[in-house]
């Protein structure tokens, strides 16, 4: 009996995730996340609290993560059933979070189930920003993406973040366990605070129309990761690039292709470059993935970056930008020398790391303005994807979500439309296998490709809004949010029923 509480906090957990892209089930997330408060009020000890959070948080994250076991297939270096390993592992410590925001509302909450729920909401707050920051940070799967469906909650992140969203679906699935407990009055205010919050988001006003904005042309070649490697590969991914990004017409285009999208060293080949540019009007913008390198003072190579390139029509290099949160296992491999004696490698081909960037910036575009970038993994990093000294337009994402199965497109999607309504801005993704959208800046998808479909989207720009109060603050408004949760917790404190 006394393991009970911790498999029935694992399986809560496992069907916690079920709340996440591609299933949506958000009432099943909401229904668990109330068992797990449960299980929390009824533990005997705060050892036993924190051992409920922390299983609760291996099938959390076990299930939700799982497509990350995917990506070893495509290394021959590392045995895909290291994939199923990895999952585990990275789950048994990302566990760790949840279980401290048990462990808070355990010891600052037991005794009235009202402010233990409010210390919930506030200690999950803050472990997500933690899991964010800490490490490097995994932000991936923030418990507020499961608002999504219910989009003018999720519009709340303009003012909250995406953590203090993450907060409301707490507060909610405490007032679920309330009901439960026939606590009537406090269950069905704390079930109506994403209903509250879904007001303004019913209401709000357009940023605009599309009249008199840029033309994108956003390409998705459907090209398997299997392929993109070697001569007779990179030929026929040229030809689906090209074919799908169309002819010039009249008006000036902004083609966008997928992250790594050529194989070319773009700096280094001016063949390259005019080959790319022979695809250009005479007024189009291209702008591609690729590799940039980096060499010492005696002109070796020592590693890369991976980069986004502005082409012009004439074949002209107008920008560049460097990712600068890079994957860990994925894109570099931490202590290299100790790691690489006993076998391991980086998932990503090669044997040069790829080195960070500077941050965030924005790229001025010819003919369409200020551009923001964010390549793939970058973009789920709440407040940490604009440069707020130059304010761009759109937002671009070019990722390679080929690596990642049927699970990881639909939640990366996800977390960059969270990033659209943080940030009042239209946020566009190009992938080569999917799903490549436009998303306009209060997160609604105004097109998007299917996954694993060949194909091409055509449409204006939607226009950008004015900076939200998430867009000008951050991530200190979750924590603001956060802090006013654990304020209520306090006044119940000193007003017992």
């Amino acid at each position: 009996m006394h393991e009970r509480p911790l498999i029935l906090a694992l399986a809560a957990g496992a069907a916690s995730a079920t709340g996440f892209a591609p299933l949506g089930l958000w009432p099943v997330a909401l229904a668990c996340f109330a068992l797990l408060l449960a299980l929390v009020a009824a533990a005997p000890t705060r050892r036993r609290a924190l051992a409920i959070g922390w299983w609760f948080g291996v099938g959390h994250f076990t299930v939700g993560l799982n497509w990350i076991a995917h990506a070893f297939s495509f290394q021959d270096k590392m045995p895909p059933q290291l994939g199923y390993l990895a999952v585990l592992l990275l789950a048994l410590y990302l566990a760790v979070y949840p279980a401290l925001a048990a462990g808070l509302a355990w010891r600052f909450g037991r005794g009235d189930a009202r402010r233990l729920v409010l210390v919930f909401a506030a200690g999950w707050i803050i472990s997500e920003w933690l899991r964010a920051t800490l490490f490097t940070g995994f932000a991936w799967n923030p418990l507020g993406a499961v608002w999504l469906p219910l989009l003018p909650v999720a519009r709340a992140a303009a003012w909250i973040g995406t953590f203090g969203l993450s907060g409301v679906a707490c507060v909610a699935a405490g007032g679920l366990w309330l009901l439960a407990r026939r606590q009537r009055r406090a269950g069905a205010a704390a079930v109506g605070v994403p209903l509250l919050l879904a007001v303004p988001g019913l209401f709000a006003a357009a940023p605009g129309d599309d009249a008199g904005q840029p033309l994108l042309r956003v390409v998705q070649p459907n090209i398997p990761q299997q392929e993109k490697e070697g001569p007779a590969f990179d030929r026929a991914n040229f030809r689906k690039l090209a074919a799908l990004s169309g002819a010039p017409g009249a008006a000036p285009r902004l083609i966008l292709w997928p992250e790594a999208a050529v194989p070319e060293f773009l700096e280094l080949q001016p063949a390259a470059r005019l080959r790319l540019a022979s695809l250009l009007g005479p007024r189009d913008m291209l702008l591609t993935g690729g590799v940039a390198l980096i060499g010492d003072s005696d002109d070796r190579v020592i590693g890369a970056r991976n980069s986004l390139f502005v082409l012009a029509p004439d074949g002209r290099l107008a920008g560049r930008y460097d990712k600068a949160h890079l994957v860990p296992y994925g894109e570099y491999l931490p202590m290299r020398p100790v790691l690489s004696a006993i076998g391991l490698s980086r998932l990503v081909p090669g044997d040069l790391d790829f080195w960070p960037g500077p941050g965030p910036q924005s790229l001025d575009v010819p003919g369409f303005g200020a551009v923001g970038v964010q390549i793939c993994y970058e973009i789920i990093f709440p407040g940490q994807v604009i440069d707020p000294r130059h304010r761009p337009r759109m937002l671009f994402n070019p990722s390679n979500d080929a690596w990642f199965g049927r699970w990881g497109p639909p939640q990366h999607l996800a977390q960059a439309r969270l990033r659209a309504i943080e940030e009042g801005m239209p946020v566009v993704r190009s992938t080569p296998t999917g799903i490549s959208a436009v998303i306009d800046a209060e997160g609604r998808l105004r097109a998007s490709l299917p996954h694993e479909t060949a194909g091409f989207i055509e449409l204006r720009l939607p226009p950008t809004a004015a900076p939200t109060p998430f867009a000008r603050a951050g991530n200190l408004l979750s924590l603001a949010f956060a802090l006013l949760l654990v304020a209520f917790a306090v006044v119940i404190g000193r007003n017992p029923r």
